[in-house]
C-alpha cells in the first residue's frame, strides 16, 4: 500500500473495522498489515496442527543381546535389525546381564562392537 504514518494507518484500519498488525519491527521502516488478527490467528495454528500432523514419528526398535549369544541367534538378529533399518526406523541394540553373568562385559561389548562394526559396512 505504501509508507505512512503511524496515526495514518491506524484510520486506515479503523475504517476497515481491521487490525493493524507490525510484521517485521525490525525493518526500516517498520512494517505492519491491515488484517483481521483474530483470523490470523486462527489460520496459523490451523497450519501449525497440519504441519505437526505430517511430521514424521520416530520408531526407535530394541533388540536385546545376552553376554553368552550364539552365532545363529547373533544372524538371526542382525537380520531383524537390518530390517528395522531398511523400514526407516532408528535401533537401539544392548546386552542385558543377569545375576552372575555380568562377569562377561568384555563378551557384550564384542558382541555389541561385532553388530556396529557389521552395520557401517553395509
Amino acid at each position: 500500500m505504501g509508507v505512512y504514518p503511524i496515526s495514518k494507518a491506524r484510520e486506515i484500519a479503523n475504517e476497515q473495522e481491521l487490525d493493524l498488525v507490525e510484521i517485521s519491527p525490525n525493518a526500516e521502516p517498520p512494517v505492519c498489515k491491515v488484517m483481521d488478527y483474530k483470523k490470523f490467528l486462527y489460520e496459523q495454528k490451523k497450519r501449525d496442527k497440519a504441519m505437526k500432523a505430517k511430521a514424521s514419528k520416530v520408531v526407535v526398535k530394541e533388540i536385546r543381546f545376552g553376554p553368552q549369544t550364539d552365532d545363529h541367534d547373533y544372524e538371526f538378529k542382525k537380520r531383524h535389525a537390518e530390517k528395522f533399518l531398511k523400514d526407516g526406523a532408528k535401533l537401539k541394540a544392548y546386552v542385558f546381564f543377569k545375576g552372575r553373568s555380568i562377569v562377561y562385559k568384555d563378551q557384550g561389548e564384542i558382541l555389541l562392537l561385532r553388530l556396529a562394526q557389521e552395520k557401517s559396512e553395509k
